[in-house]
């Protein structure tokens, strides 16, 4: 597979969607796309769980995605899950099937990040985007508003309403009644007054929907002579009341409505006339950019080595006021010991590996922001639920159990795999900042770590260092038994001066 293919993989509440594009330069134009209408929000219980039936279309749906996606590379690959796989309490046993499914890991985003992502697909697409604009995404589960310039969110939210949760909260049989619609819209108007005021103050120049309830009323305002480009306000209203003649969605004739969007489609009419209510539009344009083509820029910026994940970690350093000194010597100490241990992976497992190794290194002390008593703990809070552009949640999961392993009792993070890389990734973590408790540089690394044949760790020590540094010989042998509490094996050996380490 040419190294110029990139490829994005939506798992929305209410469609599957693929796009293939073809990286140019600092551009990707779109080849192929694929889009199944799985309605995933459908399955989802009032006990929050995924009823199989929702599973198994989703399932088929990634099955028949891995055919188009035989020979991508895996960093050409990207799929991220959506507000659904969000909220869904067995979410985690469902991605272990559709990961096996599709071929490739699945990313489940945090709202905002689904809402920047949107944002930089849709500016992506338009003929000026230096102009100040409103995007508006109305999903499956959720709607993402932002307001940005350029290619720059100011303003990022995720509200918990959707077309397929309000379709089947407010028209579950298909009746079209102006009662219901009045309610679905009252509720709308409820969620959005959490954000309408900021949003009107901050103001626009443009208003830009975006996915597939956006452009489904595009099409049949459009189409049936209700708008002379665009969503109106006018339109919506003369819609209304054709929807209210019908009487009941399958009644509803109407040119540009599409058999797979129908099921939905009066949720997200719904949601789309409290939006224009509460924020005062009169009129919105409508754009191919959505959260696929969003997730290939980001792609595109990885494959570039423009990770927006490091700029996120530099703004963290600096917001919570980390000693960057400090955390970029525990970082390099870290990698150093880490090194020998990555020994035979590939190289982009290993490259990734050293990623996330660096990012808990520079984060592991943010907590100290809070408190100094447990900052650890404070640390593991604020990077598991802080909103951090670029990052999905389940890499923010990750970081956040390093950070809170990196000193004290390893039994919080006992629930780990016996298996699992992260394991070597913590024992580095924990040895660099012990090495640098004193918070001064260090000419040389007075330790080494490799693998035993059993799969536990060998840390050499420099026997005259041992020696010389009772607070750390004393460290080291409490790392042993924290270790041993786990069943996990580490062994701490000391070396003769003519075995020294560099010290």
């Amino acid at each position: 597979m040419p190294q110029s293919l990139v490829c994005a993989v939506d798992l929305g509440s209410n469609s599957f969607r693929l796009m293939v594009g073809r990286v140019q330069g600092d551009q990707i134009y779109p080849l192929d796309g694929l889009k199944e209408a799985v309605r995933l929000a459908a399955g989802l219980g009032p006990d929050k769980l995924l009823d199989e039936a929702a599973q198994q279309r989703g399932l088929e749906a990634l099955r028949r995605f891995n055919e188009r996606l035989r020979g991508f590379r895996p960093d050409a690959v990207r799929a991220v899950a959506t507000n659904t796989l969000r909220v869904a309490k067995n979410a985690p046993e469902f991605l272990l099937r559709a990961e096996e499914a599709l071929g490739f890991p699945i990313e489940v985003i945090a709202g905002r990040e689904e809402a920047r992502l949107i944002y930089v697909g849709v500016a992506h697409t338009l003929p000026d985007p230096q102009r100040q604009q409103l995007v508006v995404d109305i999903g499956g589960g959720s709607t993402e508003f932002i307001i940005g310039r350029d290619f720059e969110p100011l303003h990022l939210e995720s509200l918990y309403m959707g077309c397929v949760s309000y379709t089947l909260r407010f028209f579950p049989e298909g009746r079209l009644t102006r009662a219901a619609l009045r309610e679905a819209e009252l509720a709308a108007a409820t969620e959005l007054e959490s954000i309408a005021q900021t949003y009107r103050s901050t103001g626009w120049e443009l208003a830009v929907g975006s996915s597939g309830s956006a452009k489904a009323l595009c099409d049949v305002l459009e189409l049936n002579g209700l708008s002379s480009g665009g969503i109106t306000r006018d339109g919506i209203d003369k819609l209304r009341e054709l929807m209210l003649r019908a009487g009941h969605i399958d009644k509803l004739q109407l040119e540009g409505l599409k058999n797979d969007r129908l099921p939905v489609f009066a949720g997200g009419f719904a949601i789309m006339s409290a939006i224009f209510t509460a924020f005062g539009l009169e009129r919105m344009e409508f754009s191919d950019g959505a959260l696929r083509l969003g997730v290939l820029y980001d792609l595109l910026g990885r494959y570039h080595r423009h990770d927006l994940r490091d700029a996120t970690v530099e703004n963290f350093v600096r917001r919570y006021q980390v000693d960057a000194a400090q955390a970029r010597r525990v970082a390099d100490t870290a990698l150093q010991l880490l090194a020998p241990l990555l020994a035979g992976e590939n190289e982009e497992l290993a490259r990734d590996e050293r990623r996330f190794l660096e990012w808990a290194a520079q984060l592991h002390e943010i907590g100290l922001s809070v408190a100094h008593s447990s900052y650890h703990k404070h640390s593991a809070y604020i990077v598991a639920n802080a909103d951090m552009p670029g990052f999905s949640r389940m890499e923010q999961g990750r970081l956040a159990r390093l950070a809170l392993a990196h000193r004290g009792k390893l039994e919080r993070v006992q629930a780990l795999g016996p298996q699992s890389p992260d394991w070597r990734l913590i024992l580095c973590l924990r040895l660099a900042t012990m090495l640098h408790r004193s918070r001064q540089p260090r000419e040389a690394v007075p330790v080494q770590v490799e693998l035993d044949k059993r799969g536990g760790f060998i840390v050499h020590a420099a026997q005259d260092w041992l020696q010389a540094s009772p607070l750390s010989a004393a460290a080291l042998h409490d790392e042993e038994a924290q270790w041993a509490r786990l069943g996990r094996s580490l062994r701490v050996r000391a070396r003769r001066p003519a075995d020294a380490l560099g010290v």
